[in-house]
């Protein structure tokens, strides 16, 4: 019988304790009340979604600390890590999130060559192999928070004159080509907001403007929706920006200027000066016309003027991110000197990666810089890349431009520009994108003019301006659905399906093409160390973000922490753990796997068929549906493996109760109900075979052991139990 053809259900159905004597011997200790009920499986006439394990179930790479990329990539953890099943692989650029530069080859030119500065492009060859990159930190920054290390800092409040901001300057007519609005302002005006975090008095302003300046701008007050409202670094509160009284301002000279804008202070949390024409000069003896082109700002002062006409400055001027006022700018200038290098981060070299034998031969994802880098430069990777004869399919534009505060307008006018410069390599190559680091970036977005906050429709409302959506071939997000890993983890477990399910939804609202692939290209438990990410809760989890998305018609899913690493501190709770699927072995010893990588293992080689086989995948309804407050205690996908074997992976997240389940596949449109064929097949993952010991950064797990097999013998009843916080696979063929 073909499979996608006919209406099938597979009932599973939860019978009494007393059911469970022989099941298999997985079980761990019984407590608390069973509950009977019957799961569904619903299988119309088209499966819900049709996956091949080999292009669907991926691993992140990302950068390192500094001297890691050598102990991370031996061939002791290579082995180990292929050992998860994982063949598809991700590449992620921690220097994009650093506000950095990727000299993605530590070969190439400067733009001011004679001064080993300006403008970076890595040369397309190479005479060696590149085993490590490096990022290089940008003096013209403006921000002050960055998604990586956390240890730059703003130029803007850095207290010192002789240092400056400036925007991107392919952010400028001159690269963009879209001509002014009808007031005559900039497309993609730079701007500057700083961030008292509290309400503060503001009456005056001063600039001390560097080249290029403003020749107009305004400055202007956050009008808070709710005052009172909690300052989160994460979240840009509702509100509106009014200008100040005075807050117009023109200048033909730049300079350093006190603005009083102001009749009486304005109690505020956040001000911003957004820049509407420049004055296209620039630094002396400079022959770069990017260096004449967007708006520099040397420091920024903003308080109040007293009686006796003093100015009293409310900003913390301090070249430090954990201690100067908070600013965020629209963009940074990618113009960078040699002696910039971040000692503290590399990146594995392309030729490490391809040649170590983690991407087993397939196309990998690999990123090019857009935030802080050249069009130039992306080219020249992409060149490279088809040189080497390394297989890519698909280029991810920038990293995180959202958790980074970037316009969706802004990110889409750099977008277009890599673009052209991409498909003038290769004009088949597959782009896409952005990668958010917030599913829905609905909340780290400034509203346009229509109070608009939803960023993908802002940004594919470009593209179809443009006439450019075939040069958007892919969209990728990442998921780490809680912040807070101080919290207890079973109402997080139940309530995680819904998360998924309603980003997806706002997604498929705000436009994103349902006819891409839609890819998670980072997930995990949470962006924050925390004990959830190595206990068997984090591998419960993981198991239902990928099952779900695969239901809900996702095409790829990255597991992030594929190196082995260490455990690291939340500060929050004391609690340590990390995302990863390995503590690193100590002296060359292999490293120790913890509950992620055993449920990767059920994942891809006991529920899914290894290898390039077309798996279709089936919903699956529990009726009555085990529900809590936040979500289900128990989910089930179902799929339909290439060799005929109907696999079911459950993810019991009840942390108390044992559920046990008898399987048969109902055909609805023959009207008769087929049980699965002894014998059956079950792997599990419980805390039989693997729990966590805290304690502190030398946390371990004991037991520590691969998931337990076991087969329902013919004959017998096919009973499965499912004990507290357990993944279960079930494999079996109908009559």
């Amino acid at each position: 019988m073909t499979v996608a053809r006919m209406i099938t259900t597979i009932r599973v159905a939860c019978v009494l304790v007393s059911c469970m004597t022989r099941a298999v011997g997985l079980t761990a200790q019984v407590s608390g009340k069973t509950v009977a009920a019957t799961a569904t499986i619903l299988v119309t006439s088209q499966p819900a979604n049709t996956f091949i394990p080999s292009r669907t179930f991926g691993a992140a790479l990302d950068g390192l600390q500094y001297g890691d990329v050598a102990d991370v990539y031996t061939p002791t953890n290579i082995t180990a890590m292929r050992g998860a099943g994982l063949v598809p692989m991700t590449y992620r650029i921690r220097t994009e999130l650093g506000i950095e530069a990727w000299h993605w080859n530590p070969d190439g030119t400067w733009s001011d060559a004679a001064h080993a500065r300006g403008y970076w492009t890595s040369a397309p060859t190479s005479p060696v192999p590149i085993t490590v990159s490096y990022g290089y930190r940008l003096p013209r920054r403006g921000t002050t928070i960055d998604q990586a290390n956390e240890d730059g800092y703003s130029r803007l409040d850095d207290g010192s004159p002789a240092t400056f901001w400036k925007s991107n300057p392919y952010l400028d007519p001159y690269y963009t080509h879209e001509p002014p609005d009808a007031q005559g302002a900039m497309r993609h005006p730079p701007w500057v907001v700083i961030d008292f975090q509290w309400p503060t008095a503001v009456d005056a302003i001063r600039i001390q403007w560097a080249d290029p300046y403003a020749t107009r701008c305004l400055v202007q007050w956050w009008d808070q929706a709710y005052p009172n409202e909690p300052a989160d670094e994460e979240l840009i509160p509702d509100g509106t920006w009014r200008t100040f009284a005075s807050g117009t301002l023109a200048s033909t000279t730049g300079g350093d200027v006190v603005t009083r804008i102001a009749p009486f202070p304005v109690h505020t949390r956040m001000i911003r000066i957004l820049v509407l024409a420049t004055s296209h000069t620039a630094l002396p003896r400079s022959h770069d016309v990017r260096d004449s082109l967007g708006v520099a700002i040397r420091e920024i002062s903003a308080g109040v003027i007293d009686a006796q006409m003093t100015f009293h400055d409310a900003i913390r001027h301090v070249a430090s991110s954990q201690d100067q006022t908070v600013m965020y700018v629209s963009s940074t200038d990618p113009w960078h000197r040699a002696e910039d290098r971040d000692l503290n981060v590399e990146q594995p070299g392309f030729d490490r990666v391809y040649q170590s034998g983690l991407t087993q031969r397939q196309p990998m994802m690999v990123p090019v810089g857009v935030l802080y880098d050249t069009p130039e430069n992306a080219a020249a990777e992409l060149r490279y890349l088809q040189t080497r004869k390394y297989p890519v399919e698909r280029i991810e534009m920038g990293e995180e431009p959202d958790g980074q505060s970037v316009a969706p307008e802004d990110y889409a006018a750099l977008y277009l520009q890599f673009a052209d410069a991409l498909h003038r390599v290769d004009s088949t190559i597959a782009l896409g994108g952005p990668s958010f680091q917030d599913a829905v970036a609905l909340s780290s977005v400034w509203p346009d003019t229509a109070i608009d906050r939803s960023w993908m429709r802002r940004f594919l409302n470009v593209l179809r301006a443009r006439n450019r959506m075939h040069d958007f071939s892919f969209f990728s997000f990442e998921w780490y659905p809680y912040d807070d890993v101080c919290v207890p983890t079973a109402p997080q477990l139940f309530g995680e399906p819904v998360k998924l399910a309603a980003a997806l939804d706002t997604l498929r609202n705000d436009g994103v093409p349902t006819d891409i692939p839609w890819i998670i290209s980072e997930y995990g438990y949470s962006a924050f160390a925390g004990e959830p990410e190595v206990t068997i809760q984090g591998a419960l989890l993981n198991a239902d973000i990928v099952g779900q998305f695969l239901t809900l018609d996702g095409n790829e899913a990255y597991v992030y922490g594929y190196e082995p690493t260490t455990l690291l501190r939340n500060e929050h709770c004391d609690s340590w753990g990390n995302n990863t699927l390995f503590l690193a072995g100590d002296n060359g010893r292999p490293p120790i796997p913890v509950a992620a990588y055993y449920g990767a293992q059920l994942l891809t080689q006991r529920w899914a068929q290894p290898g390039n086989g077309v798996h279709q995948v089936y919903r699956v309804q529990i009726d009555p549906t085990p529900m809590t407050a936040q979500g289900p205690l128990v989910t089930a996908y179902a799929a339909h493996r290439p060799d005929g074997q109907w696999a079911v992976m459950f993810v019991n997240k009840d942390p108390t109760r044992t559920w046990s389940v008898r399987m048969a596949v109902q055909h609805q449109a023959e009207g008769h109900t087929t049980p699965l064929l002894s014998p059956i097949e079950v792997d599990q993952l419980s805390p039989v075979q693997y729990v966590w010991h805290a304690n502190g950064s030398y946390g371990f797990p004991a037991p520590d052991h691969p998931p337990g097999h076991t087969v329902i013998p013919r004959g017998d009843p096919p009973i499965v139990v499912l004990p507290p916080y357990s993944m279960t696979v079930v494999r079996g063929r109908e009559q």
